[in-house]
């Protein structure tokens, strides 16, 4: 029997590749269909090419043209490959954020965009992902309502407020804008409004899930752990967790909310009539994101892509075994444990 989900990504730079193998696994399970994505940053990126590609040629479609924008990303970053994939040593999440997090280059590239905005380090406001979202993402596809629809997260410079595309909004600037960190590049501006990258104010945002699709199941994809078990101590691990926290913010209110109105709509406080209750669920490998940093988030070295493909995918797959059944049926995670 098929079933249908809306899916939610989170954004986190190169850490979106363990979304890209979630997404892989998920697209094997021809049981599952997809009314609608949300998404934020390096999410929106990847939903997209999940939308271009089911529209182009279903499922296998959709997997190559994922897997081809994360070869690419690899093969045009800037910079030599780590000794991880130059000698293929054992892939080690912490091994892998200790050599960044300590590398001369990300240290002075730290200190570079900490001192100089973007403005001043790259005044013609050249960004390399223009030109590969242009050549692999089909617009028309995406914003075309036979598939599954697309949302875009972006942050208003302006006024502090979420900012969604949909429909034919969904262009090349609004995906940038999607992803648009400030300390690495200008604001996007379209339509005359500034916007930055949508993890500030939704990572991903729900809301366009509740008003905007039938569907009440909605899975998250996790690339921001939301626990650590120890207490940061060194400048980069509290930076780290701060970055961390600050990208799970929005997401944790609506969860928040989506509690209490789901727990209102149980105790028969309002009808099930005029409230939709979601039913959340959830694919997240905290200790597998918690031993990255946000180090790697800006390195898609070809090691750490790989070992965050690898990493989604598991996660996925483990969680289509033990809860694919309660899609339709009831929530698999419990909000207030999970979230609250």
């Amino acid at each position: 029997m098929t079933k249908t989900l809306n899916l939610a990504l989170q954004g986190g730079g190169a850490h979106g590749a363990f979304t890209w193998g979630a997404l892989d696994r998920l697209l094997e399970d021809r049981d599952i269909e997809y009314e609608a994505v949300t998404a934020t940053s390096a999410g929106a990126m990847n939903g997209a090419m999940m939308v271009t590609g089911l529209m182009h040629g279903g499922r296998e479609a959709a997997k190559e043209l994922l897997a081809e924008f994360w070869h690419k990303i690899v093969e045009r970053s800037a910079g030599p490959a780590s000794p991880f994939a130059m000698f293929a040593l054992p892939p080690d999440p912490a091994t892998m954020a200790g050599y960044y997090e300590y590398s001369p280059s990300y240290v002075f590239g730290e200190w570079l965009t900490r001192t100089f905005s973007p403005y001043q380090l790259n005044p013609l406001n050249i960004n390399p992902l223009r030109d590969l979202l242009n050549e692999l993402i089909d617009f028309e596809d995406v914003c075309a309502s036979r598939g599954p629809q697309l949302f875009v997260n972006a942050t208003s410079v302006r006024h502090g407020r979420p900012k969604v595309f949909s429909g034919d909004e969904i262009t090349v600037d609004a995906i940038l804008a999607s992803a648009c960190l400030p300390y690495l590049f200008q604001a996007v501006e379209i339509d005359g409004e500034p916007y930055w990258d949508g993890g500030y104010v939704g990572n991903p945002a729900i809301y366009p899930l509740i008003y905007d699709a039938k569907c009440r199941d909605v899975l998250i994809v996790h690339i921001n752990p939301i626990e650590r078990p120890d207490t940061p101590r060194t400048a980069g691990e509290i930076a780290n967790r701060i970055n961390e926290i600050s990208f799970n913010a929005s997401l944790m209110r609506e969860m928040r909310a989506i509690d209490f109105v789901q727990r209102l709509i149980d105790d028969g406080v309002i009808g099930k009539d005029k409230w939709k209750r979601m039913r959340v669920h959830s694919i997240r490998d905290d200790a597998t994101m918690a031993a990255f940093s946000v180090a790697t988030k800006i390195t898609p070295d070809r090691a750490v892509i790989k070992e965050l493909f690898e990493a989604g995918r598991r996660t996925a797959d483990g969680w289509i075994g033990a809860h694919k059944d309660k899609i339709g049926k009831t929530d698999s995670v419990n909000i207030k444990s999970d979230f609250l």
